[in-house]
């Protein structure tokens, strides 16, 4: 009896698991169909979009080695750097916006897998809103102090001051916190494709180990006590057979 039990709960642990791939799949085909019919309707739209912020950091520390180069051999150089392409001054909240927009797309995946791969009675749903919203506050925080290093270090010191005391459930959990960092910081920079193939790679990795692997370290321990809490309730019902018997 314990044993169809836990066949049964398998079974339907792997159905689960195909619907949120399912679901994963459309949502990520129909977005990438959406992307690029707006680049087919409107050419204008890619240009707006955060991305490319890799290469123009590349760029900017080409130029810093070049200005470098030219102050030891004499040379004069100009060493204005353009903070934003656009020179109207709603540009960056502009990029801004676009910028969150992008940030919430990409992580609303990562928030179903968060809730898909946990057992509700150890789901912290918290976590759920962190990881939504974590990346755009990250993005807002990057863009204000990437080009301020005095900036930079008033936020470290403002973080250091800030007591985070909550516990994560589960260590896994962890990587969900680093993940929506790791997307904010690349959107933040305006490389938001990086964060698309961060999110997507994590997305899928996660079910591959969820579901093929061991699982959950909080999922073992749930499954342990429902083992033992059935193997009570059998050891129950069979004490009370014996006692309607005599």
């Amino acid at each position: 009896m314990i044993a169809e039990a836990a066949a049964d709960a398998r079974s339907e642990h792997r159905r689960a698991g195909v619907r949120l791939l399912r679901r994963l799949v459309i949502y990520h085909v129909a977005l990438a169909a959406c992307l690029m019919l707006a680049a087919a309707m409107f050419p204008e739209f890619t240009r707006q979009l955060p991305i490319g912020g890799i290469s123009k950091l590349e760029e900017q520390a080409n130029g810093t080695q070049a200005l470098t180069g030219s102050a030891e051999t004499g040379v004069a150089a100009d060493s204005t750097v353009s903070v934003t392409s656009t020179l109207d001054r709603l540009g960056a909240g502009r990029q801004l916006v676009y910028i969150l927009a992008g940030t919430w797309l990409l992580m609303l995946p990562v928030s179903w897998v968060h809730k898909g791969i946990h057992r509700s009675g150890v789901h912290d749903h918290s976590l759920d809103e962190t990881v939504l919203i974590l990346p755009g506050i990250v993005a807002g925080l990057v863009l204000v102090v990437q080009h301020s290093l005095a900036l930079a270090f008033s936020l470290a010191g403002i973080v250091a001051g800030v007591q985070f005391r909550r516990a994560l459930q589960d260590t896994f959990d962890a990587l969900f916190i680093l993940v929506a960092i790791g997307t904010g910081i690349a959107a933040g920079i305006r490389a938001l494709e990086i964060a698309a193939v961060l999110t997507v790679f994590f997305t899928y990795a996660t079910l591959y180990v969820h579901y093929f692997g061991d699982g959950l370290e909080s999922d073992y321990i749930a499954k342990k006590k429902a083992e033992k809490k059935q193997r009570k309730k059998s050891a129950g019902d069979a004490s009370g057979d014996d006692d309607d018997a005599d």
